[in-house]
């Protein structure tokens, strides 16, 4: 496991008094505050992709023939 130091500045300090507050150690809440930024970073690259495939005119018209296509498949 690597150890990592890091110089902090007014608004890291105030972020980690408030990450630390419950009483979570300075170290459990920068692990936590890591994986949860690269969640974050994940979520929105999906929602720009997701965005981007709902304004794209090919990927809506072959959206529309599947659909078609699908309800000319249905039983009732």
């Amino acid at each position: 496991m690597a150890v990592v130091n890091f110089r902090t500045d007014g608004p890291a300090e105030r972020a980690l008094a408030e990450l630390t507050a419950d009483g979570s150690s300075v170290s459990d809440a920068i692990r936590q505050a890591l994986v949860d930024a690269v969640r974050l970073r994940r979520r929105e690259q999906m929602r720009r992709e997701s965005l981007e495939a709902a304004n794209d005119p090919a990927d809506l018209a072959e959206s529309r023939q599947i659909l078609k296509e699908l309800d000319e498949l249905r039983a009732w």
